[in-house]
């Protein structure tokens, strides 16, 4: 029965997908939905967007081991690069008029410096993604008790966002989402009450939590200690505002207000918001603490799906996997148009510059299949948890586009030379680090050594004398 809540739920998915597919006239339609999103649409696609996976089941299974202090990147990092992005740069980007984050690289420098930026930004979604299709696998192996192996749930997941985000882009992502989220909040709200009322009450669990000292989130006053808690911090909250699908979000707004409020308000909700697995996870513990402590060893990702499905009724499973299901699909299905549409945009149309806007909107669907299937693939061969997928995606976009982004805009100063500098240092210096003094071998991070490098890196080659690209950027 359940199972077949989720296949019509599915089929229902695909057809708000290829109805939303009937107002996409061009690659503008695309894209950003022809900047047409009314304030709420936005909201829902930031708060659902970020609200996947990771959230339910990566950073539930994470609090549960290591408590608040292993949630600094996410959700803190992820709440904090939201509220920064609606603050300082959604303003700025949205009066651009730009289709791709990709395209101001092109405009404020050139087009190596796009190109290179716009395939560090399409490479840091792999593991994003593939969080997103990891979960899909989950899901569906709990629900038909391991007759569906979590591998062929994958692909079985991946093909059904690929159905929907293909024909309508971000379409489809806005009416699915913006009726996704409502059974988002919805569900998991009235999960939580059903699941306190078992755990002893609100208080109980909470009270248990605090005594475990799963509350402790700063870390020790030591170098070794604050500057990981530094790094985690703006791994997430640095490293994903140069991001194509917070900028999609945005870039859809029917006004620049709805874009800088909308976007403020799905961090704020967001980080609120992802109490609630928290709660529900721990509450597992009280439960029943036989099955956590046999998955935390076996498969802590786990261990919400299997409380749901061991311990409350038919219909309260039908709430948490159609909520779960949003979750998943919701973040899937945007995070999967904005790396192909920043390949199609960025570095596909800069080879092959006489498409007219047929053909490109072509190529843009053909590199959504194939990204797909690359992130599916890879999905498959990973053996990180959904946590650590997420967590890693945004080193790459620390070290190598938040510099250029944010000197871009608020420094005028800054050079394409400066940029590429940047991204030279930044990139080098944080593979070097990985290479030889990965994380844990010293008390530096990478990616924090990265983005000082690409700061210095900026400072240097935009002030001395210019050798390479525009003396003087074009103004933003």
């Amino acid at each position: 029965m359940l199972l077949w809540f989720v296949i019509a739920y599915l089929v229902v998915s695909i057809g708000l997908g290829l109805y939303a597919a009937t107002r996409v006239h061009n690659s503008r339609d695309y894209f950003v939905a022809g900047r047409h999103l009314p304030v709420f649409v936005v909201f829902a696609m930031v708060f659902a967007t970020w609200f996947g996976a990771e959230t339910v089941l990566g950073i539930s299974a994470t609090f549960l081991t290591d408590g608040l202090g292993g949630l600094v990147s996410d959700p803190f990092g992820a709440a904090l690069c939201l509220i920064l992005f609606g603050l300082f740069f959604a303003r700025p980007l949205y009066r651009m008029g730009l289709l791709t984050i990709g395209d101001f690289y092109r405009r404020r420098y050139d087009r190596p410096v796009e190109m290179i930026t716009s395939i560090c930004i399409a490479l840091s979604y792999l593991g994003w993604v593939a969080a997103q299709i990891t979960a899909l696998g989950v899901v569906f192996n709990v629900l038909t008790e391991g007759y569906v192996s979590r591998e062929a749930g994958m692909v079985i997941g991946a093909t059904v966002v690929l159905f929907y985000t293909l024909f309508g882009g971000m379409w489809s992502v806005a009416v699915t989402t913006a009726v996704q989220m409502v059974i988002i909040v919805v569900g998991l709200l009235v999960i939580t009450w059903m699941v306190a009322d078992q755990a002893g009450g609100v208080a109980t669990v909470v009270e248990h939590a605090a005594a475990s000292n799963k509350f402790e989130f700063w870390p020790a006053f030591s170098a070794p200690e604050l500057l990981a808690f530094i790094a985690a911090w703006i791994t997430m909250g640095f490293g994903s505002i140069p991001q194509q699908d917070v900028f999609q979000r945005v870039n859809s707004a029917r006004t620049e207000n709805g874009a800088v409020h909308g976007t403020i308000a799905g961090g704020v909700a967001y980080l609120l918001f992802a109490a609630v697995p928290l709660f529900l996870a721990y509450s597992a513990t009280l439960i029943d603490p036989e099955m956590v402590a046999r998955l935390i060893e076996e498969d802590p990702e786990q261990i919400l799906p299997s409380l749901i499905y061991q311990h409350l009724p038919l219909y309260a499973q039908v709430i948490f996997y159609g909520a779960l299901l949003s979750v998943i699909m919701s973040t899937a299905s945007g995070t999967l148009l904005a790396p192909s549409a920043t390949i199609a945009e960025n570095v596909i149309k800069n080879l092959l510059p006489s498409m007219d806007d047929r053909h490109f909107l072509r190529m843009t669907r053909i590199v959504v299949v194939c990204f797909a299937v690359l992130v599916t693939v890879y999905a498959l061969s990973t053996g990180d948890t959904i946590h650590r997928m997420v967590e890693n995606a945004y080193k790459v976009t620390l070290v190598s586009a938040f510099v250029p982004l944010l000197a871009g805009i608020y420094w005028k100063r800054a050079t394409t030379q400066g940029a590429m500098g940047a991204i030279v240092l930044g990139i080098g210096s944080w593979l070097l680090m990985e290479i030889y003094l990965p994380e844990g071998d010293s008390m530096w991070p990478p990616q924090l050594v990265g983005l000082l490098c690409a700061a210095v890196g900026m400072v240097l080659g935009s002030l001395l004398p210019q050798q390479y690209g525009r003396a003087v950027a074009a103004e933003a």
